[in-house]
């Protein structure tokens, strides 16, 4: 396995980057941690009144980037100039992650909370295919 080298210039530090995907996902909460307290953001301690701002601005921010994702395929069925921008689709939605990740540091969520959640989820998800989903159950995500 090469080894994967990256110098992160806020501490001098150099990371080897070919860790385990929970290391990168660690990694990148500890990046969008860095970089919204670069912007004035602290996603630590807030007061509910302080999250529900900043989780309406982070739903907000996600809006116009699923809509610059949208415009980076041809939707417009009766436009014959669009064209597919996959570099573009991929910047936006590595864009939709920096978003999801401030929100779920907002929530106090760490890597392993969003994990740990996904995993339940996925598992919700599942049993709602393997049963038809024709029914909507509030309940089956209660324990997330």
């Amino acid at each position: 396995m090469a080894l994967a080298l990256v110098q992160l210039p806020e501490a001098g530090i150099i990371r080897d980057m070919s860790e385990s995907p929970k290391d990168k996902f660690e990694e990148l909460f500890r990046m969008q941690q860095s970089l919204n307290e670069r912007i004035g953001v602290r996603t630590t301690g807030m007061s509910e009144e302080e999250q529900t701002k900043w989780l309406l601005n982070y739903t907000r921010a996600m809006s116009q980037e699923m809509a610059e994702l949208t415009d980076s395929v041809p939707w417009k069925w009766w436009a014959k100039y669009q064209k597919f921008d996959a570099q573009n689709a991929k910047v936006e939605v590595v864009d939709l992650f920096h978003f999801l990740i401030s929100m779920a540091q907002v929530l106090g969520m760490t890597p392993d909370d969003v994990f740990a959640a996904y995993q339940r989820k996925n598992e919700v998800n599942v049993k709602r295919q393997e049963t038809g989903y024709a029914v909507k159950d509030h309940d089956d995500s209660r324990h997330i």
